[in-house]
């Protein structure tokens, strides 16, 4: 009795133990089945062999093939085409003075500038013509002993020599008499001039430069009175390298290229005027080793209706000028700043591959290349800088497929 009743009250916490040990065995073999089951199916990571080349993003422009006309650079200096020192041709006192005479006048050819005290060359005049009448007196008296000779000679009838006759005539006394009265009146006409060079007026038109003289001063022939030069036509004297000279039309047979002139330190902006390239002159400038040429500029002071508004040339001054050369035909015109290294330039292909080309330039201005082969009529010329160069590189434009 007492061992029944033993068993039938076992311990309890002895059968709850068990149930514990069990359920973790249970979740510990559950939780290794997943760990196995996870690991068991991870993607595993590949190596690819193939590597994917990356197409470089540029910009291009597409040219044309065409006629164009280069922009030939210059500088020049402006000088007067017509230039004189004023000089009297009498002497005496200036009595008068045109108010123009002054320096920045204007004048018109044929305008009096100034006037010679003309009473001492009115004078001249006077004897002058006075001495003519004698000396036509004196040929009309010879004259008429001439006749009284002949008369004479008639009566005595006889044979004299040729020689003999002519003296018998009084024939040296009369050219003597004549050529007295054809030195009387160049006389005349040389106090006439003399009379008419006291009033000095402008050659042509011009513009007054410097005056040295003013009313009341003493002049004398040969003496500086002032500086002039002609308002009509200015010249600037440009250089130019020697080998733009087969792109550059002289006017002395033909029509000379035409020059856009600008003064930027000077002239508002898009301010301009124009000239005409004139002639090449014959010797290089000394400092710079580069060719001359003669640009003449009509009306460079903007005094005409068309050129009012326009800015007016100052003499001495440095100008920019930009000549139109002669047409260069078939030819595919590139921005300088698109040339590559060794005369290159870098293509984008039908495939979007790079290509690179040789140019055969015939002639470069200061913005352009004129080329005239290595490219052709919608080529598509790569513009966008590239730090991989190389043959066939894959490329593609904004907007484009990679």
């Amino acid at each position: 009795m007492t061992d029944s009743s033993n068993n039938e009250k076992e311990d309890p916490k002895a059968g709850s133990a068990k149930v514990t040990i069990i359920v973790c065995v249970l979740l510990i073999a559950l939780a290794a089945g997943l760990y196995v089951v996870i690991f068991s199916t991870e993607p595993e990571a590949e190596r690819s062999t193939e590597t994917r080349e990356t197409a470089m993003l540029i910009e291009v422009v597409e040219v044309e093939l065409g006629n164009y006309r280069p922009q030939i650079s210059a500088l020049g200096r402006v000088h007067p085409a017509r230039e004189i020192q004023l000089s009297p041709r009498v002497s005496g006192e200036v009595i008068e003075r045109s108010p123009n005479f002054t320096p920045g006048g204007f004048i018109a050819a044929g305008e009096p500038l100034l006037k010679v005290d003309p009473a001492d060359y009115e004078n001249i005049l006077l004897q002058r013509r006075s001495d003519l009448h004698r000396a036509e007196a004196d040929l009309k008296i010879e004259m008429g002993r001439q006749r009284v000779a002949e008369s004479d000679l008639e009566l005595l009838d006889q044979d004299i020599p040729v020689d003999a006759r002519g003296l018998a005539l009084r024939q040296p006394q009369l050219e003597i008499a004549k050529a007295a009265v054809e030195a009387a009146k160049s006389a005349v006409r040389q106090a006439e001039l003399d009379l008419q060079r006291t009033e000095i007026s402008a050659p042509f038109d011009v513009q007054v430069i410097d005056r040295q003289i003013d009313v009341g001063s003493q002049v004398t022939p040969a003496e500086n009175l002032g500086r002039l030069i002609g308002q009509k036509t200015y010249w600037v004297l440009a250089t130019v390298p020697l080998s733009t000279l087969p792109w550059i039309e002289m006017g002395v047979e033909n029509e000379g290229s035409s020059a856009v002139l600008r003064d930027r330190s000077a002239w508002p902006e898009g301010m301009q005027r124009h000239g005409t390239v004139e002639r090449l002159i014959g010797t290089l400038d000394q400092q710079t080793r580069l060719a001359r040429l003669l640009i003449t500029v009509d009306d460079p002071l903007a005094r005409q209706a068309e050129n009012q508004g326009k800015p007016a040339l100052i003499l001495d001054s440095i100008i920019e000028a930009t000549i139109t050369g002669k047409e260069i035909e078939n030819v595919v015109r590139l921005e300088r700043a698109y040339l590559r290294e060794d005369d290159t330039a870098w293509l984008m292909d039908e495939d979007q591959k790079l290509k690179i080309v040789r140019l055969d330039i015939v002639f470069r201005d200061t913005k352009f290349a004129y080329v005239k082969s290595g490219l052709s009529d919608g080529d598509r010329v790569v513009i966008t800088g590239l730090t991989t160069i190389s043959e066939g590189a894959p490329l593609r434009t904004e907007g484009g497929k990679q």
